[in-house]
């Protein structure tokens, strides 16, 4: 099938959302998702949104703490502009419906919408500045703006539609380079995992929303479909990349081995009360950051990593009883009970935690307008890198990226389209599987992916070295002929390319790790002490 819309999203969480949204009203939108339309990484986000609400707190500060968290090599430009936008696109998502929790109306009888927010503090913030929704934010962010989009007669979900590759005058038959100029993106090729067909999506502007690539890693907090597929596409089509080394894992995971992907314990606890300790139940993080548990993620990250392998432990322990039941039970309702249904109850005992991948700070390099280097293809949200997070991200400062960047992207493509009269290529062709095989050996894919994660995990994980890249790399080569020979003969299915698009970000982050010389942020060698 063939299809021709003004903006094509792929993707369906807070970036391609808000994007279709502000779009909607200037022509056709049509939003590609490769599962439901509400499964993405959005939908788990249980921290909040930072950004400056009231006089107590300043921009200023809010500057200065992912400044600092970035390590030095942030975009200052980008930072000021994106915490400065913040609260206009708080405003927004509230008239989207989106709730946040406000604080207890005990006083006077006033309406929700006039009573302050009720705000969190997290690890590297030195200000209450997180909005949240109790514990599941994203969850209700999700909520607001698919009701939202919904509604709207000009946007068009599509689900369980799998973009394989984006369209570029590579599909016209001309010979495409990194040093190619005016690389130009005219729409992508879309497995429908329904049917096995393979369509052709036309649009005068792409969005890629596609999220994380945290299944890399074995242990991870990021959803299944998470496989990199935005990052791997742009790869293909030899767009820029910039930043992948710097993978952040979050210090808390909940240690249930038997799930996957591993449940997140908001770093909101700790900025509540909750505090790290070892497994004889003291307090370490004295010993590695003055911030003590609040330290930034890439601190606390390293910090509990070192601690369980100096003991030979699989896991360390957050301890939150000093919150109180009544806090921890209203406050954080989703990790009560989740916690309470593998028999810890977290008013009385500790939680076991470990690190685990959790978000990527590098990816598809846009500009402020967040246009990728290819001509009509924009990038939003965590597939992008836009020069915010630098070196390691600050706490909760993903959310907000991906709005301000949304709301950019929209703005700069509706002028796109308003002067781009051109309709897509009628010369493109159509997907060609002729003569491809029907795969029925599964096993290896699937057996490829656990030892693709195991690689990642052990050589390429919270601490490297020279030697580690370099036998991951060694390794990954091997993989990666492995899976192109069985991509060009088969028919296609989700889990071969999701497995291809793991492979380039592997490759994508061995590749910017080893090119890294000098200790900065989330990347820490041990031959660059």
């Amino acid at each position: 099938m063939r299809y021709e819309v003004d903006f094509l999203v792929v993707g369906s969480g807070i970036a391609g959302l808000s994007f279709a949204l502000k779009v909607a009203p200037y022509g056709k939108v049509c939003i590609l998702t490769k599962g439901a339309a509400d499964e993405g990484s959005t939908r788990y986000a249980q921290g909040g949104i930072a950004a400056v609400m009231y006089d107590s707190d300043s921009f200023d500060k809010h500057i200065h703490d992912t400044l600092v968290a970035g390590d030095g090599i942030c975009d200052r430009e980008v930072v000021e502009m994106t915490i400065r936008e913040a609260p206009d696109r708080i405003r927004e998502l509230v008239q989207y419906g989106v709730e946040f929790d406000r604080v207890p109306n005990t006083e006077h009888r006033t309406p929700d919408a006039e009573r302050r927010f009720d705000l969190h503090r997290e690890g590297g913030h030195s200000e209450f500045r997180i909005l949240h929704h109790k514990d599941n934010t994203g969850e209700e962010i999700e909520r607001g703006l698919l009701e939202a989009a919904r509604r709207h007669p000009n946007i068009e979900i599509k689900e369980r539609q799998f973009a394989i590759d984006i369209i570029t005058q590579h599909h016209l038959g001309q010979r495409v380079t990194k040093h190619t100029p005016d690389i130009e993106c005219y729409g992508v090729y879309a497995l429908d995992c329904d049917t096995n067909r393979i369509d052709t999506y036309l649009a005068k502007v792409t969005l890629l929303a596609t999220g994380g690539m945290g299944n890399v890693y074995s242990t991870t907090t990021t959803p299944v479909i998470s496989t990199g597929d935005g990052v791997a596409m742009v790869h293909r089509a030899r767009g820029v990349l910039s930043d992948l080394e710097f993978m952040q894992f979050h210090p808390t995971s909940l240690y249930n081995p038997a799930e996957k992907p591993a449940f997140l314990i908001t770093e909101a606890m700790r900025g509540a009360g909750a505090v790290l300790k070892d497994r004889d139940g003291k307090e370490f993080m004295q010993k590695y950051d003055k911030r003590l548990s609040l330290a930034p993620r890439d601190i606390v990250a390293r910090a509990i990593d070192n601690e369980m392998k100096l003991r030979g432990k699989d896991y360390l322990y957050l301890d939150a009883r000093s919150i109180g039941k009544r806090h921890l039970i209203e406050g954080f309702p989703t990790i009560y009970a989740k916690c309470l249904s593998i028999g810890i109850d977290i008013t009385r005992d500790m939680i076991p935690i470990r690190p685990a991948a959790h978000y990527q700070c590098g990816g598809i390099k846009v500009d402020r307008n967040g246009e990728s280097s290819i001509k009509n293809l924009y990038a939003a949200g965590e597939c992008s890198c836009t020069g915010l997070h630098g070196g390691n991200r600050l706490a909760s400062n993903s959310l907000l990226e991906a709005v301000v960047y949304a709301h950019n992207a929209a703005m700069a493509a509706i002028k796109n389209i308003q002067t781009n009269t051109s309709k897509p290529n009628s010369k493109i062709p159509d997907w060609n599987a002729e003569g491809m095989v029907l795969n029925e050996e599964m096993v290896l894919i699937t057996q490829t992916k656990h030892e693709l994660q195991e690689i990642m995990w052990n050589y390429v994980g919270i601490v490297r070295s020279d030697l580690r890249l370099q036998r991951a790399f060694d390794r990954l080569n091997l993989i990666f002929r492995e899976t192109e020979e069985l991509y060009n003969r088969s028919v296609l299915i989700e889990p071969l390319c999701e497995l291809r698009n793991l492979i380039a970000c592997s490759y994508l982050i061995i590749k910017m790790a080893r090119a890294r010389r000098q200790n900065v942020g989330l990347h820490y060698s041990i031959d660059l002490v």
